[in-house]
């Protein structure tokens, strides 16, 4: 198995394929979609409305944190979830960033 040669992208590149990676499963896009709807703090409901086992939920859950996109807080057997409403942002600017590369020039490919 081959180096995946990180160290010859930029930080943004890094930071953004890591994003990338971490929204690359249907049920992890679910749970955020979730969340947005409720605007609130989600605790134990994530289980019912994704419909997969609680320790599938958990695990993407513990993706979704790792890289701050959510934030919890578990008290005795309760979990509680809701989104970093600044990484959010962050999110939302540095994926619209690529969009709007060479937006102007987009029709002209080989």
């Amino acid at each position: 198995m081959g180096l995946s040669k990180t160290d010859l992208f930029t930080e943004e590149q890094n930071r953004l394929a890591i994003l990338a990676k971490s929204l690359a499963h249907p049920a992890r896009i679910a749970i955020l979609q979730h969340m947005l709807r409720k605007e609130s703090c989600v605790c134990g409901d994530i289980v019912e409305e994704i419909g997969l086992a609680q320790a599938t939920v958990s695990q993407h859950l513990k993706e979704l944190k790792s890289i701050g996109l959510i934030k919890g807080t578990i008290t005795g057997r309760r979990a509680c979830y809701c989104i970093d409403a600044e990484v959010w942002k962050k999110v939302q600017k540095d994926l619209l960033s690529i969009f709007e590369l060479n937006n102007e020039q987009a029709g002209f490919c080989c």
